[in-house]
């Protein structure tokens, strides 16, 4: 597959709760709505925090104290959104760093009183090389997913 054609996965669900609301949960407790499947520690995960900032790291460690980058914050806008890198690769394994990482951007929309429009998007899928096209399979289908229907049952 040529470099840069793997379209983005874009899913999105409505919660009734304000933008601020919504960041805060997204981003403080995402051991909350992060899906029990989504781990890549061997040991079983004990939590999973986001350092508030772009330049940050989020990250998930296990019962041992081990810790694993889920990838970097490259921007925080309270309460508007956010973008990080995920360091996942086709197998579902950690990546060392943010050369081979897509993105996540999460954008937080108003969208009647008291209600936000979440939109999570999977973008720059072809830096995974070989493995975006998997990647791509993997992600693609229907709105909500299960990411964000956990996070809409937790909001």
């Amino acid at each position: 597959m040529p470099h840069g054609s793997v379209p983005d996965v874009r899913k999105w669900v409505e919660v009734e709760a304000d933008p601020r609301r919504c960041f805060e949960v997204f981003t403080e407790r995402m051991a909350d709505w992060w899906p029990p499947s989504h781990v890549l520690l061997s040991k079983p995960r004990a939590g999973l925090a986001m350092e508030p900032k772009a330049g940050g790291r989020y990250y998930e460690w296990d019962v041992e104290g081990n810790e694993i980058d889920w990838g970097t914050v490259l921007e925080w806008n309270p309460p508007h959104g956010l973008r990080l890198t995920w360091r996942v690769d086709g197998r579902w394994q950690s990546v060392p760093d943010d050369e081979r990482a897509s993105e996540i951007e999460v954008v937080f929309t108003p969208a009647g009183p008291g209600r936000t429009r979440v939109e999570l998007a999977h973008v720059r899928l072809d830096k995974h090389g070989p493995d975006a096209e998997r990647i791509f399979q993997a992600l693609d289908g229907p709105s909500p997913g299960e990411t964000l229907q956990r996070f809409s049952e937790v909001v």
